[in-house]
Formats: C-alpha cells, sequence, structure tokens
C-alpha cells in the first residue's frame, strides 16, 4: 500500500494530509516517461547510425565489389587503348612509310563528340568519377578503333595497287634466323672494333658461320659485285627501284654479278670475314633515295611481330659492331 503524503499547514500548525488528483498523477507520470522516451530516441538513433542491417550489409559488399570491378574494367580498357596506340604509330610511320602515303589526319583520328554533357545522368554517386571517366576511355577507344579500321582500309588499298612495288622492297633478312649464330650490331653509333674509336654503324651486322647463305631481301637488279672498298671486302649492292638500293659485305664469295636481275630470297653470296671485319658476318644495309636508313624496319615480310621486337631489342644494344 502506498504511503500518505502530508504537507506541514503554518497556519493551524498542523500536518495536512495531501490528496493527489488525476492531474497530478499524469504530470508524475510524465516526469519520469518523458526522459525514458528521449533516451530510448538517442540510443536507437545510436545503434542505427553505426550498426548495419543485414540489408544494408549486403548492399555495401555489393558496392565494393561494383567498385572493384569497374576498376578493373578501367584497367583493361586502358591497355587496349595503349595497344590502340601501337597500332597508330606502326600505320603512320611503318606501314604508310613503306607506301611513302601520309600518315592518317588526325583531324580523323581526334573525332570528338560535342553538346551536351552525355554523363549528367552517372553524376551524383560513390562511383560517378570513375565510371565517367570508364565511359569516356570507352568512347576514346571505340572513335579510335573505327578511325584506325579506315586508315588500314586505305593501307590495303595501297597494297592491292601495287604489287609490284612490295615484291622490289628489301623486306627480309639477308640471313635466315635458323642460320643465325647472334645478330652482333645494329643500325647506330658503336665502337669500330679495328679503330677502337666511336662510329655510326650504317647498317646491321649478323653472325653466322662462314659459307651461310645470303638472301636478296627484294627482287631487283644487282649494280655491284666487287671488292673495290677494301673495308667492306666482298659486297654486292642491289637496286630495288623505288629508290631502295640494298648493300651486303664481307663475302666469302659472290654468287651474283653486276647487271643480273634478282628475286627476292634468291641466294647472292655466302658469309664470309673479308676486309675490315673481326669475325664471320653479314654487314647489311639498306638506303632510301641515297640515303642510309635503318634496316629494322624492312623485316615485315618474314619475321612475326614477337621476332620483329626481340630483333629490335637486341639492335638497340650497345657495344662494338663486327666492321
Amino acid at each position: 500500500m502506498a504511503k500518505s503524503k502530508f504537507r506541514y499547514n503554518p497556519k493551524t500548525l498542523e500536518y495536512e494530509k495531501i490528496s493527489l488528483r488525476v492531474k497530478d498523477y499524469f504530470l508524475k507520470g510524465l516526469l519520469y516517461t518523458v526522459p525514458l522516451v528521449i533516451l530510448s530516441g538517442v540510443f536507437g538513433w545510436l545503434i542505427s547510425s553505426n550498426i548495419d542491417s543485414p540489408g544494408e550489409l549486403e548492399a555495401k559488399n555489393e558496392n565494393r565489389f561494383m567498385k572493384a570491378q569497374l576498376h578493373e574494367i578501367k584497367k583493361e580498357l586502358g591497355n587496349l587503348n595503349s595497344f590502340r596506340q601501337d597500332l597508330q604509330d606502326k600505320d603512320d610511320n611503318l606501314y604508310r612509310t613503306i607506301f611513302e602515303s601520309e600518315p592518317y589526319p588526325d583531324h580523323k583520328r581526334n573525332l570528338s563528340i560535342g553538346g551536351i554533357n552525355r554523363y549528367d545522368g552517372l553524376e551524383g554517386y560513390d562511383i560517378s568519377t570513375e565510371l565517367i571517366e570508364t565511359k569516356e576511355l570507352l568512347s576514346k577507344l571505340t572513335r579510335g578503333l573505327v578511325a584506325q579500321s579506315k586508315s588500314f582500309e586505305e593501307v590495303f588499298n595501297l597494297v592491292k595497287n601495287q604489287e609490284d612495288f612490295l615484291a622490289h622492297i628489301p623486306a627480309i633478312q639477308p640471313v635466315s634466323n635458323k642460320d643465325l649464330t647472334r645478330m652482333a650490331s645494329g643500325y647506330g653509333k658503336r665502337i669500330h672494333p679495328i679503330y677502337r674509336v666511336i662510329k655510326m654503324h650504317w647498317g646491321m651486322d649478323f653472325t653466322a658461320t662462314t659459307g651461310t647463305e645470303i638472301y636478296a631481301t627484294g627482287d631487283g637488279v644487282v649494280k655491284a659485285a666487287d671488292n673495290k672498298y677494301s673495308g667492306y671486302g666482298n659486297r654486292v649492292e642491289i637496286d630495288h627501284g623505288y629508290g631502295y638500293v640494298s648493300l651486303y659485305a664481307h663475302m666469302s664469295k659472290m654468287k651474283v654479278r653486276y647487271g643480273q636481275k634478282v628475286k627476292r630470297g634468291q641466294v647472292i653470296g655466302l658469309v664470309g670475314s673479308t676486309g675490315a671485319s673481326t669475325a664471320p658476318h653479314c654487314h647489311y644495309e639498306v638506303m632510301k633515295d641515297g640515303q642510309k636508313v635503318n634496316p629494322a624496319h624492312y623485316y615485315f615480310n618474314d619475321l612475326t611481330p614477337e621476332e620483329y621486337n626481340k630483333l629490335l631489342e637486341k639492335a638497340s644494344q650497345k657495344g662494338k659492331s663486327l666492321d
């Protein structure tokens, strides 16, 4: 039974019993209830803000997964774009150079899409930045590949119209890969093995055993087969027409004569070490319009891309030449 409440009356100098009304009980209840409700709400908010529900956990895990996948896709697109750029470089600087054609126009390669922002619907999300960057990279890659496809169509038409031209270009190695001991020296400045000074090495040295066959690298007419220049030893020069001339030096034996017509792949001599040479090899040069050029640019007819890249790597190594 609840205890009775009393209040002192100073007028009567007596304690009087207090009678509580319904309103008093209600206010008293509120005094205890309101703080509890407020505390419960605060605790509920803290819990809901810091502890994820199963559904929220699943959504966050899915979001992290999607971000990781988007990052990988963006990375792969970057690799594909690098491959496209490599195709473009070879197209402009190799294939079109061979046909003496101008590079594919920049304004056709770099077509841009103007107008309104095409990605405004992707903004406002956690992954918006990376998603928009990925879409832009994909769009750039697509436009670049379309342009490259059209450029290759032009190159293909050049090929069809210039079969004779292609047959005469020096387009293979003068010594077969199977016969090579190694590729000793490439085009560029090298230490001369005899004079011990840095000199320009105008060709490439293919080392092989004495007597290994040397091949004409393109159709043409022999314009020299002699030993007039002691440095070259026994040498053969072939005029391929279209401004191209190839030279093969240090032969142990020449198998063609002046004025003779030759075909690509025909044996024109044997590897030796005549002239200013320190070991058996074939020194090979290519001239275009009277200017000596890097022969490495003209092996596209019998080398795979992997073999060609290895050849370029070896040819770029510094060191001594053999002549």
